[in-house]
């Protein structure tokens, strides 16, 4: 989500470029939508978009997918505390724009691996669990 369209576009073209499927936004009512209907890997999204506290949805939507890739790109300077906030939502990345398209690239291709090692060690230790749960049953059984 980029509050500027041109570099919403620009953005959507890259990724797809590099045969990520994108669905650009301009507010996260819609983005909510999108989260409903899809399963999505990554966020990127602008400092402040539609008057809506970004900090706040991040925060919600990381509470539902904590395996969320988050990045945000903004053309705002950020002081301390702003920063600090961001990166206690939830935020992976963060940019002051204007940033490389490798920049992207590279960051995107680490977060979403980073994202499949969170869900596959989640499995693992699901996995874990019932083993040691199916052992135990074994072992209390006379």
């Amino acid at each position: 989500m980029d509050k500027d369209r041109y570099s919403q576009w620009v953005l959507k073209t890259l990724l797809e470029n590099e045969k990520y499927i994108v669905v650009a936004v301009g507010s996260f009512e819609r983005a909510w939508k999108d989260f409903s209907e899809f399963k999505v890997s990554g966020l990127i999204a602008e400092y402040w978009i539609d008057h809506s506290s970004t900090i706040e949805t991040i925060r919600r939507l990381k509470e539902m997918f904590p395996e969320l890739y988050v990045m945000m790109v903004t053309d705002k300077e950020l002081n301390e505390d702003e920063y600090e906030e961001i990166i206690d939502a939830g935020v992976d990345d963060y940019f002051l724009k204007p940033i490389s398209a490798e920049k992207i690239i590279v960051h995107v291709r680490k977060g979403l691996r980073q994202k499949n090692i969170f869900l596959e060690k989640k499995r693992l230790e699901q996995e874990l669990y019932r083993i040691q749960a199916k052992t135990e049953v074994q072992d209390s059984t006379p």
